[in-house]
C-alpha cells in the first residue's frame, strides 16, 4: 500500500508537541536556514517549482498565489486557515493537535516567503484543545528565539497571532476568514479586489491552509525536485487523506497523489464484512459522488474533475449499500443551508427550500412535482453566490438523485384515486 509518512512521521511514536523532541528530529533547521541563507525570494521559488498546489480545497499553485502579491512597500500578512469544518475533513485538526511546530514552521516559512513581518493563524472555535497545544508550542518557540524580533540575529522581526472562529463554517472561506479577523461579520467579499492586492486591513494578504504551509519544511529540507517528482503531471507531491463512512479503517492517511480511489479504500481496511460498494465523496461534503466506473481513477485534481467532482481538501467518505441517500443528501443540505451567512438570496433561500423539500422525502411525503424540481435546481442555485457554499449544496444530492431515482421515488407519497 502506498501509505507514506512526511508530515504525519512521528505522529503516535514520539511527542511531537515537545519542542525538544521536534528539534532533535531537524525541526527549525529549515527555519534557521532560510533566514540566514535564502531570500524570500529563494523560498517562493521551492513553493513554485515543486509544484505544491492548495490543500485547503481549491488546489490552487502556491507559488503562483504568493506571486500575485503586488511589488509595493505596503505591509503585507501571512494568514493560515485553520478553520477545518468541511464534512468528512479531519486533517488539520489532527496536524495542529499532534505536530504544531510543524504547522508553526510551515507558517514562519510562508511568512517569510512572501516577504512578511506578521503571520496569523485562524483556528476553528471547535478546536479548543488545538489551540491551548498550539498557543503553547507558539511560546516555546518564542522563547526559543524563532519567532518575534531579530530572528537568529538577521534583523528580520516576525509575529505570529493565534485567533479562534466563533462556530461559523463560512469562516473557511477565506474573504470570509478575513471580515471575522477584523472584528467583523464573517460574510465572503466580493472580488475582485482579491486577498492579494487588498486582503486583511486593506494589506497584500496570502492565505494558506495549515497542510499547505507545513510542506513547505519538507519541500525546503529535501528540494523542491523531490516533491515533484512525485503526484501526477499537474498534481505534484503527496496528500493527507481523511477516509471515513463505511470503511474498516477510518482514519487519515498520507499518500502520492494520484493513488487509485480504489486503493484508498483498501488502506482504510476496504468495505465492512458482507457490504458492496456504492459511491465515495473524494471532496467532502461540498462534492458529488463518484461510482464503480471511477474506481480506478488517480485520486488528484484532474482526475476527479473530468469524473464530475474534486478532490477538494482530501475529504474522503465511503458509502456502501446501506446508505439511504435521502437521508444523506437531506443532512447535507440541511448542514449548509444552516452554515450560509444569509448575505447572497440563492444561496438563503435556495439551501432552506431545499431542505424544507428534502425533509418531506425523509418522511415518505414527496410529490412528483418536487423530484423534478430537485433535479433542475442546480442552475437556479449554483454559480450565482459571492463564494462556494451556494454551489457546495448541489452537488451531492444531484449525483445521488441521477444514480439512484428509486430510492427517492420510493419516498413519494402514495396518491390515492376517488370515484
Amino acid at each position: 500500500m502506498p501509505v507514506v509518512k512526511v508530515l504525519t512521521d512521528g505522529i503516535g511514536e514520539v511527542d511531537l508537541r515537545s519542542i525538544d523532541v521536534y528539534r532533535s528530529r531537524g525541526g527549525y533547521v529549515q527555519w534557521e536556514r532560510a533566514v540566514r541563507d535564502l531570500t524570500p525570494a529563494a523560498v517562493l521559488e521551492y513553493a513554485d517549482k515543486s509544484g505544491l498546489r492548495g490543500r485547503g480545497g481549491a488546489g490552487f499553485p502556491t507559488g503562483k498565489k504568493w506571486s500575485f502579491l503586488p511589488g509595493n512597500d505596503k505591509p503585507r500578512y501571512l494568514v493560515c486557515n485553520c478553520d477545518e469544518a468541511e464534512p468528512g475533513t479531519f486533517k488539520d485538526h489532527m496536524l495542529l493537535e499532534f505536530t504544531p511546530h510543524l504547522v508553526l514552521e510551515g507558517i514562519l516559512l510562508g511568512a517569510y516567503g512572501i516577504g512578511s513581518h506578521h503571520a496569523f493563524i485562524y483556528i476553528r472555535g471547535e478546536f479548543k484543545e488545538g489551540y491551548r497545544i498550539f498557543t503553547q508550542a507558539l511560546e516555546a518557540a518564542r522563547a526559543a528565539g524563532f519567532v518575534g524580533k531579530n530572528i537568529f540575529g538577521s534583523g528580520y522581526d516576525l509575529e505570529v497571532t493565534v485567533h479562534r472562529g466563533a462556530g461559523a463554517y463560512i469562516c473557511g472561506e477565506e474573504t470570509a476568514l478575513l471580515n471575522s479577523l477584523e472584528g467583523k461579520r464573517g460574510e465572503p467579499r466580493l472580488k475582485p479586489p482579491f486577498p492579494a492586492v487588498a486582503g486583511l486591513y486593506g494589506m497584500p494578504t496570502v492565505v494558506n491552509n495549515v497542510e499547505t504551509l507545513a510542506y513547505l519544511v519538507p519541500i525546503l529540507k529535501n528540494g523542491w525536485e523531490w516533491f515533484a517528482a512525485v503526484g501526477t503531471e499537474r498534481s505534484k507531491g503527496y496528500k493527507v487523506v481523511s477516509i471515513s463512512g463505511h470503511v474498516q479503517r477510518p482514519g487519515n492517511y498520507e499518500v502520492p497523489v494520484g493513488t487509485p480511489v480504489r486503493e484508498l479504500i483498501e488502506i482504510a481496511g476496504g468495505l465492512r464484512p458482507g457490504r458492496t460498494f456504492k459511491a465515495v465523496q473524494p471532496g467532502g461534503g461540498s462534492s458529488a459522488c463518484i461510482f464503480d466506473e471511477h474506481l480506478d481513477l488517480p485520486y488528484d485534481y484532474e482526475s476527479m474533475a473530468k469524473a464530475g467532482s474534486m478532490m477538494g481538501s482530501g475529504a474522503f467518505v465511503v458509502f456502501d449499500d446501506t446508505t439511504d441517500f435521502v437521508k444523506a443528501a437531506y443532512n447535507l443540505v440541511r448542514f449548509f443551508a444552516h452554515e450560509s451567512c444569509g448575505q447572497c438570496t440563492p444561496c438563503r433561500e435556495g439551501g432552506h427550500w431545499l431542505e424544507a423539500v428534502l425533509e418531506r422525502f425523509v418522511h415518505g411525503r414527496g410529490l412528483r412535482s418536487d423530484l423534478d424540481m430537485l433535479k433542475r435546481v442546480s442552475s437556479t442555485i449554483t454559480g450565482l453566490n459571492l463564494c462556494a457554499l451556494g454551489d457546495s449544496i448541489e452537488p451531492f444530492l444531484k449525483s445521488v438523485i441521477n444514480r439512484f431515482p428509486e430510492q427517492f421515488e420510493g419516498k413519494l407519497i402514495k396518491e390515492t384515486v376517488t370515484a
